[in-house]
């Protein structure tokens, strides 16, 4: 059975992940096993990799940092073996080269880019930006795989987002969807066999499930 690995480091919705990975899973008849591993040898050995995130950017930076071979586990497989992997919220902005919450952090750097403070075109949108929107496709990646089946636009499915910082992303071709919150906010980042959503695909209901579905399917 082919492995999923949801990697825990402290900074993660784990639990409603694995059961909607699970669920996608078991209905899409991929036959996944989904996995919350926080040793670096199981992500090592997994197909795929998702990387979650809740909470401040430098934070979860020292967190995933603190986990012993964590780092190196996840430049060889994502990297240099190229298998498929999924940043979610937190875990697709760790992607980014830089984090500005509090001073200057130093992301992952898959992604050229920087993770910045939403700041709405409109004073009484609150921020954080929490709630239910839909998605807008965008550039060249429009059309990615990660998007298949999955209505887009105004009357599309309903992604859920909560955060106070997006991903101004400088890397050309890789955004390939936005959502508007009195600014376009980066909601779904592709490249090469990496994918990153602001928003949770575990707390995203059916637009969430056909992303998850797709990503099990996917071949980059």
């Amino acid at each position: 059975m082919t492995t999923v690995v949801i990697i825990d480091y402290g900074a993660g919705n784990l639990h409603s992940a694995a059961k909607s990975f699970e669920r996608a899973a078991r209905e899409s008849e991929t036959g996944h096993d989904i996995v919350v591993s926080s040793a670096h040898q199981d992500v090592a050995n997994a197909e795929r990799i998702v990387l979650p995130g809740v909470g401040a950017f430098a934070d979860c930076m020292a967190g995933l940092q603190a986990v012993a071979g964590m780092r190196e586990a996840l430049e060889q497989a994502v990297r240099r073996d190229g298998k498929p992997f999924l940043g979610i919220c937190v875990g697709m902005q760790l992607m980014a080269t830089r984090g500005l919450e509090h001073g200057v952090h130093e992301g992952l750097g898959w992604i050229d880019g920087d993770v910045e403070a939403i700041k709405p075109a409109d004073p009484a949108l609150k921020i954080p930006h929490m709630g239910w929107n839909t998605l807008e496709r965008t550039g060249t990646q429009a059309d990615h795989a990660i998007l298949d089946g999955i209505k887009t636009g105004p009357d599309g499915l309903h992604a859920y987002f909560v955060h106070s910082y997006h991903m101004k992303v400088l890397q050309p071709g890789a955004l390939a969807a936005t959502t508007d919150y009195g600014m376009a906010i980066s909601a779904l980042i592709a490249k090469d066999n990496m994918i990153g959503t602001q928003f949770h695909p575990e707390k995203s209901q059916k637009l969430g499930l056909k992303l998850i579905a797709n990503f099990l399917n996917w071949t980059p």
